[in-house]
């Protein structure tokens, strides 16, 4: 598979295991599925969380190049920066979408795209290039993500497959159509 660019990651702030479970679980499989090529979960390590991600990408191919769990938000956000990066915090008080999408593309640089839970810190609108909103209203993390990524991509993210998965959808008009990938190898 052709990796998209700019290249992207998502970094989850705020995490709270016992309420954000299987939200922050949405966040990561939307950041894979959407063409992300790392995920983050500051302050945290939610094992539950990461475990679903593993086990999505073990049947579906690998999608996520590097994830990680349990520094600070800021060490991630001072990291990728190190790295030549661009930081886009993603929330409601932002710029519009529309006027901050094509900078996006325009910086030519890996984005880390960072979505919170709970109240975010003012380090992280700080610390942020673009504070971008999706929408004026409050809403979830996930849709923000997703319209992000879609918007960012043009598209090209929506059906993407990875060279070493397990699983493949088949378009279907009605039902459902999954190939097993091994099935085929042992059939040969």
């Amino acid at each position: 598979m052709a990796r998209l660019e700019p290249e992207t990651g998502v970094l989850r702030i705020g995490h709270r295991p016992e309420r954000d479970k299987r939200v922050t679980s949405h966040v990561a499989l939307v950041a894979r599925a959407f063409g992300a090529s790392y995920f983050f979960l500051s302050d945290i390590c939610d094992l539950g969380v990461m475990r679903t991600l593993v086990s999505v990408e073990e049947r579906w191919g690998r999608g996520i190049k590097h994830f990680s769990c349990g520094l600070p938000h800021m060490r991630y956000i001072e990291g990728w920066k190190s790295l030549g990066g661009k930081v886009v915090h993603l929330t409601m008080y932002g710029i519009p979408l529309e006027e901050g999408i094509e900078k996006c593309r325009e910086l030519r640089k890996p984005l880390l795209i960072v979505v919170g839970a709970e109240k975010v810190p003012p380090d992280v609108y700080e610390e942020a290039d673009l504070n971008l909103s999706v929408g004026n209203q409050p809403h979830s993390e996930v849709a923000a993500l997703a319209v992000f990524l879609d918007r960012l991509y043009n598209g090209e993210e929506l059906y993407l497959t990875y060279e070493d998965a397990r699983a493949v959808i088949e378009p279907s008009e009605k039902g459902k159509k999954v190939r097993l990938m091994e099935e085929e190898e042992d059939e040969l």
